[in-house]
């Protein structure tokens, strides 16, 4: 799997991930335990990138890029992804293209350390915002 990410957007994830990061390209339509959204309005439709100290082990697949990236992704979300996979920055807001349209035009980026996304804290979040849980 290949991503091309555009120079504004490049300049972006410079400015704001740690140089030696591992980087994933994950669903946020609470598939996973670093997804904050969710329900059936959200599946394959909300992508966001997460910024981790260590490697997960459950994302093992990697995504070529321009950016010099450790950027890698899991099989669920590499089923929402087409060829001509395009980062871009529009608006002052992360998009993301395939060579079918737009995929999601306002992706997220957050920055975890290895030790703090336990199951005890996904479930305080989850409740915390299940009203914006569609």
């Amino acid at each position: 799997m290949k991503i091309t990410i555009k120079d504004v957007a490049k300049a972006y994830l410079t400015k704001n991930l740690q140089p030696d990061a591992t980087v994933l390209l994950t669903l946020d339509d609470g598939s996973n335990r670093y997804s904050t959204l969710g329900g059936s309005c959200a599946i394959g439709d909300k992508f966001q990138f997460v910024s981790l100290t260590a490697a997960d082990p459950d994302y093992t697949i990697p995504v070529d890029n321009d950016a010099g990236l450790n950027l890698m992704t899991n099989a669920d979300t590499e089923l929402y992804l087409g060829n001509g996979l395009i980062l871009d920055r529009v608006y002052n807001q992360l998009s993301l293209r395939d060579d079918t349209g737009i995929l999601d035009s306002a992706v997220g980026l957050i920055t975890y350390t290895a030790e703090e996304k336990s199951d005890l804290d996904l479930k305080k979040e989850m409740q915390t915002l299940g009203t914006r849980i569609c």
